[in-house]
């Protein structure tokens, strides 16, 4: 029986076990199940649009959109070729127009278009992946932030955290990039499941992990009428560098004193670490190079600064680097050698190593994803606190 039947199948079963109920009620369209991931590791996906002219399918599996089929019922669906595991963004293209997969329930959270998810599991199980171990718990909070705005946090306490009172952790400032949210590292990222994981095989140390909006202004604008602010038409203008130091005073004078009054963290340098994506890169260098104080665990992904950058702002960083080796327990860049971002990220590790700043790296291939992103936080996190 092949994948089109089976599409056709359940459309028929539907039909015929609506009709009673359909009589006080709107008609409805078929039943369309999709993503279906198939044995092989294909995928095969599916959109109802009986009026539409052309479908496509549009995914970060795949190097150009495809196109989609339409059956009798008006459902479209291709079946892709086998996948490597992972969770990938996708969407459909519907006359010219992106659209979410309205079968599917996971979504990537973002400021802007949020695409469809699709977790093609492993063999054996990947480190993001749910797994029969002991889990901790994921919870939305809320805190007074600049402004007189409220600011929103997503935070993950590890296994066993409300079994013993007494004990305190490390904690994790974990930064989301440009138009992302607070519940990406979450939802996308599969943090929670990596830490859960990887505490259970002993390779992670038990740790609090926080994880906020990194665009304040867009916020601000939300909770006082405003129109939210485009983005920064340079990631080193003066626009760029005002919001990188807006969240740099949110997080140190706001975030950080509400997690350490609410949460049973150890309050030192020595246990707490940043780390971001993208954006959240770049946030994470200004405020560990900004606050050496505050940081001894320094976790960038997919950003840099720029040597211009960095002789105006930090050159004690490079010009006293004993120091800054002595202080940073780690410092951590990594990047994917097609994201953009690519060349720019090497040129800084090339720079801190011209100055005999101490660095680890993992250059990865593949872009500016969340499928690498989602592998250098498991790196990471293995090192962190140790």
């Amino acid at each position: 029986m092949t994948l089109h039947t089976i599409c056709r199948l359940l459309v028929t079963t539907t039909l015929f076990f609506s009709v009673a109920p359909a009589k006080a009620q709107p008609p409805r369209g078929p039943l369309v199940i999709s993503p279906q991931v198939n044995a092989d590791k294909s995928v095969t996906f599916c959109y109802l649009a009986p009026k539409a002219r052309e479908v496509k399918l549009s995914g970060q599996f795949i190097k150009a959109p495809v196109s989609m089929l339409k059956d009798t019922a008006g459902i479209w669906q291709v079946t892709t070729a086998p996948i490597p595991p992972d969770i990938y963004p996708y969407s459909f293209i519907v006359d010219g127009v992106n659209v979410m997969d309205p079968a599917n329930v996971a979504f990537f959270p973002n400021e802007r278009f949020k695409a469809s998810l699709v977790d093609i599991p492993g063999d054996t199980p990947l480190v993001h992946s749910l797994q029969n171990v002991p889990h901790g718990a994921v919870s939305y909070t809320y805190y007074p932030s600049l402004s007189g705005t409220t600011g929103s946090l997503v935070v993950y306490t590890p296994p066993g955290y409300d079994n013993d009172t007494n004990i305190k952790y490390p904690v994790f400032y974990l930064i989301s990039g440009t138009t992302d949210t607070e519940e990406t590292w979450y939802k996308v990222g599969k943090t929670n499941f990596i830490l859960d994981n990887l505490i259970a095989a002993g390779k992670a140390k038990p740790m609090i992990v926080v994880m906020p909006y990194g665009n304040l202004e867009a916020r601000v604008a939300e909770q006082k009428g405003g129109i939210k602010p485009g983005d920064p038409s340079s990631r080193e203008g003066a626009d760029a560098l005002m919001r990188a130091k807006n969240f740099d005073n949110d997080l140190l004078k706001y975030v950080i004193p509400y997690v350490d009054a609410n949460y049973r963290t150890i309050p030192s340098r020595n246990s707490r670490a940043v780390g971001g994506f993208s954006r959240g890169g770049g946030q994470t260098l200004r405020a560990a190079f900004g606050h050496m104080d505050s940081f001894a665990w320094v976790c960038c992904y997919s950003a840099y600064l720029s040597t211009q950058e960095m002789e105006r702002s930090y050159p004690f960083i490079y010009e006293k680097a004993d120091n800054t080796n002595k202080q940073f327990k780690l410092l951590w860049v990594s990047v994917g050698t097609d994201d953009f971002l690519y060349k720019p990220t090497v040129e800084f590790l090339d720079f801190l190593k011209a100055k005999q700043v101490n660095y680890k790296s993992l250059i990865t291939d593949g872009g500016h994803t969340w499928m690498n992103t989602r592998k250098y936080l498991a790196a990471t996190v293995q090192l962190l606190f140790q």
